[in-house]
């Protein structure tokens, strides 16, 4: 069977099974308290992104699109090329694609390899408003998000982005908790008093109390407080109460100290969540904005993300600023470098 016959099957299979859209009738497993059962381990793995990339001119694909969108995505054109033709005889990778790759060759991602199917619709972007699919900054805000980008360095590690630093990374954490290039799984565990999301990128564990009122505004945690509650077989979540800290790093959006990000959480299969999220932050944005992204089970387990075990970066960049310090030479000036 050819590639391409094979992509038109999975695209139709993604399209018209039923996991892949909600079902009216379908009454999800309860916990003993009633309510219903989320828990197990659950993936967002796509090659559907937050924003909708200009290549696209809508923010859903027909099901004729879709075989050929995915045959050109850049991810899966990057896993066909550098993990076939740039693989030498030997099986080692050769590290060509290192600098396109972010420091990582093909062989070690696993983004998906599919769009995500949210309602029976291949999406091409998580944001479902605006239409747009973009994020609607203000022009205060964009200029809020560069001069927060201008202050990461390399001079200490404080001035280090959070995935240097073994905190979180992109977007996964959240709120709101968008796929990335890799460890794409979440395991969620309940209890009639609070609701835990683990997240399988650096092993982050987002503790939901339910039915409680938000922390005093003196207490900010670096991902916000967040509270819980139901409405119906919905799971509600709002954060608010951002540190000052997370307004100056996007993962995957700003938020300022102001911002409410309000989460939902519904079953709509054996093995599907609907999650829906809002962002508001008139700090960065013009508008609130707000999108839809399919997680479902896949079987796997999330295994410990041991960030720090063989992590020479971080002693590789305060080395590095070390010596230009001996050599009388200005820091933090490498990132236009």
């Amino acid at each position: 069977m050819s590639i391409r016959t094979t992509l038109a099957a999975f695209a139709l299979a993604c399209l018209l099974a039923p996991s892949s859209r909600a079902q009216g009738d379908y009454q999800p497993p309860r916990t003993p308290d009633g309510k219903p059962d989320l828990q197990g381990t659950w993936t967002n793995a796509s090659i559907t992104t937050l924003e909708r990339a200009d290549r696209y001119k809508s923010s859903v694909l027909t099901p004729e699109e879709v075989e050929q969108a995915t045959l050109n995505h850049p991810q899966l054109v990057r896993m066909r090329t550098e993990d076939i033709a740039n693989t030498p005889a030997s099986g080692l990778l050769t590290g060509r694609d290192l600098l396109m790759g972010r420091g990582y060759n093909a062989f070690w991602i696993d983004p998906g390899t599919r769009f995500g199917v949210v309602h029976g619709q291949a999406r091409t972007a998580w944001i479902t408003d605006p239409p747009s699919g973009k994020i609607p900054y203000s022009e205060a805000g964009r200029k809020l998000a560069h001069e927060g980008d201008a202050r990461l360095g390399y001079s200490d590690p404080e001035a280090r982005p959070l995935p240097d630093r073994c905190l979180a990374t992109g977007g996964r954490t959240g709120p709101p908790m968008v796929n990335g290039l890799y460890n794409n799984h979440y395991q969620i565990v309940q209890t009639p008093g609070h609701v835990l999301i683990h997240t399988e990128m650096i092993s982050h564990a987002r503790i939901v109390p339910i039915g409680k009122p938000h922390q005093p505004s003196a207490i900010a945690p670096l991902f916000g407080d967040p509270v819980g509650w139901w409405e119906g077989d919905t799971l509600v979540i709002e954060t608010t109460g951002f540190s000052p800290y997370h307004s100056w790093q996007d993962h995957p959006a700003y938020l300022s100290s102001t911002a409410k990000v309000t989460e939902r959480f519904t079953r709509i299969a054996a093995d599907q969540l609907l999650y829906a999220f809002m962002v508001d932050d008139p700090v960065f944005y013009s508008q609130p904005w707000s999108g839809e992204i399919a997680f479902w089970s896949d079987g796997e387990a999330a295994y410990e993300y041991a960030c720090h075990e063989g992590n020479y970066a971080m002693e590789g960049i305060l080395r590095g600023a070390r010596h230009r310090e001996a050599l009388g030479l200005p820091l933090d000036q490498a990132n236009d470098e």
